[in-house]
């Protein structure tokens, strides 16, 4: 945690993320609602947010920036994944999952008019590439779905732009609050905003409330909790236009994942965002 290293923070980041990805199903799939796996992911923030706190002495800053800052950057995250569930119950996942992915652009867009980051040949060239990567690694098989209304592309559209402010307020609050106080008031907004995840959660079918829904649920959710952490530390010591579209390529994880797991072989499209993601790794760091 002393590493001033952005590359290591958004490593772990992309790595935890990756193998979030590759196992976040399970738990729905065993009967435990997507909602309530928000829920679980929100309280596996706390031990996160405790260690980090524990790293600087206990301390919390409670200015008026920080907390503003804090609470925004929580909000823009948490309730990006509530309003993606409602885009996924009226529209195809095949693409809103594309779409939202290239959220970087927000943050890179923001950052670069804003902030002033400036990039080498090499890095916007891996920045470019990387955008095309996560496309095509968020790419889903249409399998037969079909779009009957487009009201879904609002709900979609919006978490692609507060997805992508939040890398730029992440970014942008470096000036005025610690790394550890931004983690925690991202955890705070998170917990707020379990009352909503429960509203919204179907309570008439079976939950499974054992160990391969709830439990499963709670462990894998840890993996994106530990992960935002480090997400934070990478913002705090990288450019933002260069840590967003990094971390934003953890489906090479889910992939590599997958077919340790569960043999699964990607296809030549997938196999392509691959190479390009790894290519524009290597440029961008």
């Amino acid at each position: 945690m002393k590493s001033k290293n952005w590359i290591t923070y958004a490593t772990i980041t992309t790595v935890f993320w990756g193998i979030w990805g590759a196992f976040i199903e399970t738990p729905e799939k065993a009967g435990f609602p997507a909602t309530l796996g928000y829920c679980a992911w929100s309280i596996t923030m706390i031990p996160c947010a405790l260690y980090a706190l524990r790293l600087v002495k206990w301390r919390v800053d409670m200015g008026r920036k920080s907390v503003i800052y804090g609470l925004l950057i929580g909000i823009l995250g948490a309730g990006g994944q509530l309003i993606l569930f409602r885009a996924l119950e009226t529209g195809p996942a095949y693409i809103v999952f594309p779409l939202i992915s290239l959220s970087p652009i927000v943050t890179i867009v923001f950052s670069t008019v804003f902030l002033k980051e400036r990039g080498s040949f090499r890095q916007w060239s891996g920045i470019v590439l990387s955008l095309f990567a996560i496309f095509i690694l968020s790419y889903q098989d249409p399998a037969d779905q079909t779009v009957d209304n487009f009201r879904w592309l609002f709900s979609s559209m919006l978490v692609f732009f507060m997805w992508g402010a939040q890398g730029y307020f992440m970014k942008a609050a470096n000036d005025a609050v610690e790394a550890e106080s931004i983690f925690f008031f991202m955890t705070i907004s998170g917990l707020l905003l379990i009352p909503f995840a429960i509203g919204i959660t179907d309570f008439s079918r079976p939950i499974n409330w054992g160990s391969s829904g709830a439990y499963s649920a709670f462990l894998i959710q840890s993996l994106n909790a530990f992960g935002a952490l480090m997400l934070v530390y990478a913002y705090r010591y990288g450019k933002a236009i260069v840590v967003s579209p990094v971390t934003a390529l953890s489906p090479i994880i889910t992939v590599a994942v997958s077919l340790l797991v569960y043999s699964v072989v990607p296809g030549a499209f997938l196999s392509l965002g691959i190479v390009l993601a790894l290519i524009a790794v290597f440029l961008m760091a």
